[in-house]
């Protein structure tokens, strides 16, 4: 992780750079499409709008997993602290809840994501997959994945764990 964040400061990786720290290794993301982007800037906004003072929302900022794994969640929910985490990147047991929005990665998440979400403890996940206007809500966290999924359409509706409220999954697709 130090060469990671000193690759960083030297100019090495840039802050456009699209890459995250997977378990040592520095993995280049897909590019955002249109689609991507508005369906994190539709649950940053639901989100904001809805928690209350325990919580904090972030967009595409890194949260860090252990000393190999930095990810760059789309947007994660967060408890609140008073330094607003300028002391340190929020660490698992800050983590609420981290959605990763795909459109082209879906099984990477599932495959990859996930497994390093839940084998540090990241008590939710949801995986928004643009193609099948869906969602993949994972809890149960464990060392092999996630030991409950459930699967939300349009029709349905998903519960923000630790905050009361709870959004139609038709409103993260304004699209056909």
């Amino acid at each position: 992780m130090d060469d990671y964040h000193a690759m960083a400061r030297a100019g090495i990786l840039g802050e456009d750079d699209r890459v995250e720290l997977i378990e040592g290794e520095i993995v280049v993301m897909s590019p955002v499409g249109s689609r991507h982007a508005a369906c994190v800037d539709i649950l940053a906004e639901l989100l904001i709008r809805a928690v209350d003072h325990r919580t904090s929302i972030r967009v595409q900022s890194p949260i860090c997993l252990d000393k190999t794994t930095e990810l760059e969640p789309d947007v994660c929910v967060l408890v609140r602290r008073d330094d607003a985490y300028s002391e340190s990147l929020p660490q698992p047991e800050d983590v609420l809840l981290v959605i990763e929005v795909s459109d082209t990665t879906v099984d990477y998440d599932r495959r990859v994501k996930a497994r390093l979400y839940a084998s540090h403890g990241i008590q939710e996940l949801w995986l928004v997959d643009l193609g099948s206007r869906a969602v993949e809500a994972c809890s149960a966290p464990g060392p092999e994945g996630y030991g409950e999924r459930s699967a939300h359409d349009v029709g349905g509706r998903l519960r923000v764990p630790g905050v009361e409220i709870d959004l139609e999954v038709r409103r993260l697709f304004p699209y056909r």
